[in-house]
C-alpha cells in the first residue's frame, strides 16, 4: 500500500509517498479502514523533524493522527460496525496511509452531510478542543474562554464549540486576517498579539474579571500573560508548545488566582482513554456536525503524492483551519 514516509528526520521535512507493507488483518476487536483522506497536524511536522516520535508499536516513519474512510475488514468480535461503514477517528500514528488499523471503540460514524475530505479535518481538532475546554476545563454557558491561535484547526473547533454552548470567546492570533475571518464563526473579541500583550485586552473585554478557561495552543512566553488573563479559579489548559517548552513566570500569580493548570495531550493516552473521548465526541460533537451547528474548516486539500508541498504549506503558518491529504 501507499503511505506518507519520512525519509530523513530533520528540518527540511523530507517526506514522500512510498510503497510499504500492507496492513496486517485486524485483531478481534479492531477494524481495517480504507483511508480516503487524512488530516495534517503540527505533531506531524514535529515527527518529521525528529522531535515527536510515536508510541511503541507505531512506525516513526509513517505519520498521521486522524483519518476518514470506510471499513474494509474487521475482527470477529467487532459488533458496532459493518463492512462499508463510513468512519473517522484518531490514532497514535500511521494514519497517512491507504489503510489503517483502528480499535472498534476509537472510531465514529461520519455524518452523511460530510465528505471524506471534510471528515478528515475533524477528529483531532474537535476531540482535542472538546476534551480540553469542556471535559477538563468545565466551560459553561455564559463563561468566557480565551483561545490562542484561534485560526488554527483546534482553535476554530474550540471557537465553534464554545459559541454553540453559549460561551463568550476571546481569540488571539498574530495575523489580523485570521482574526477577521474568525468573526464569521462568532468570535466576540479579537486580539492581535505577538505573545506579550494580550492580558490587558483580555481583562478589558471581561470587565477586569479575566477568562474562566484559557485554551493555550502556543506555550512558551504566553504562560505568564495567561496567568494575568485568568479569572479567579480559572482553568488554564496547556495543549500546544509551538512557541517553546519553557517559560519564566511568577508563581504567586497562580496562588492569588487559585488557578488550575492542566497539561493535556491526546497521542499518549491509553486505548481506554481514547475510547472514552471518542464516545463523548460521538455523543456530543457528531450531532452538531450533522446539524451544521459546527463544521469542518478546510483550508487546502493536497493529493497524497504532493505531500511535501502539504507539509511545507502547513509549516508556513499561513493556513486558516485544516490542511488535508486525499488518497
Amino acid at each position: 500500500m501507499k503511505a506518507v514516509y519520512i525519509n530523513d528526520f530533520g528540518s527540511d521535512l523530507d517526506v514522500s509517498i512510498r510503497e510499504v507493507d500492507d496492513r496486517l488483518p485486524p485483531t478481534a476487536s479492531s477494524v481495517l479502514v480504507k483511508v480516503y483522506a487524512a488530516g495534517l497536524n503540527r505533531a506531524d511536522l514535529l515527527q518529521a523533524a525528529g522531535f515527536y516520535p510515536p508510541p511503541a508499536g507505531y512506525s516513526p516513519n509513517i505519520p498521521g493522527l486522524e483519518f476518514a474512510g470506510e471499513i474494509a475488514a474487521m475482527g470477529d468480535r467487532v459488533e458496532t460496525w459493518k463492512i462499508g461503514d463510513r468512519v473517522f477517528g484518531i490514532t497514535a500514528g500511521e494514519a497517512q496511509a491507504e489503510f489503517v488499523i483502528a480499535e472498534e471503540a476509537e472510531i465514529a460514524a461520519i455524518p452523511d452531510s460530510l465528505s471524506f475530505v471534510e471528515a478528515a479535518a475533524v477528529p483531532e481538532s474537535f476531540i482535542t478542543a472538546y476534551d480540553a475546554i469542556f471535559s477538563q476545563g468545565r466551560l459553561g454557558e455564559g463563561d468566557t474562554v480565551l483561545i490562542h491561535a484561534v485560526g488554527s484547526g483546534v482553535g476554530l473547533a474550540g471557537l465553534q464549540l464554545a459559541k454553540a454552548t453559549g460561551a463568550i470567546v476571546i481569540g488571539t492570533s498574530r495575523t489580523q486576517d485570521k482574526l477577521d475571518r474568525c468573526l464569521a464563526f462568532g468570535l466576540d473579541h479579537a486580539i492581535m498579539t505577538d505573545g506579550s500583550d494580550f492580558a490587558d485586552a483580555t481583562n478589558s473585554a471581561t470587565g477586569g474579571r479575566g477568562a474562566d478557561v484559557i485554551l493555550d495552543l502556543v506555550g512558551g512566553r504566553y504562560f505568564d500573560q495567561n496567568l494575568d488573563s485568568l479569572a479567579i479559579q480559572g482553568r488554564l489548559m496547556l495543549v500546544g508548545l509551538t512557541s517553546g517548552r519553557s517559560s519564566e513566570f511568577d508563581l504567586g500569580k497562580a496562588l492569588k488566582k487559585r488557578a488550575t493548570i492542566i497539561g493535556t495531550t491526546m497521542r499518549a493516552r491509553s486505548r481506554d482513554e481514547k475510547a472514552e473521548v471518542t464516545k463523548v465526541f460521538s455523543e456530543r460533537v457528531v450531532p452538531m456536525l450533522a446539524s451544521g451547528t459546527v463544521r469542518a474548516t478546510l483550508d487546502r486539500v493536497f493529493r497524497a503524492d504532493d505531500v511535501k508541498s502539504a507539509y511545507r504549506y502547513l509549516a508556513s503558518n499561513t493556513s486558516f483551519g485544516k490542511v488535508v491529504l486525499e488518497f
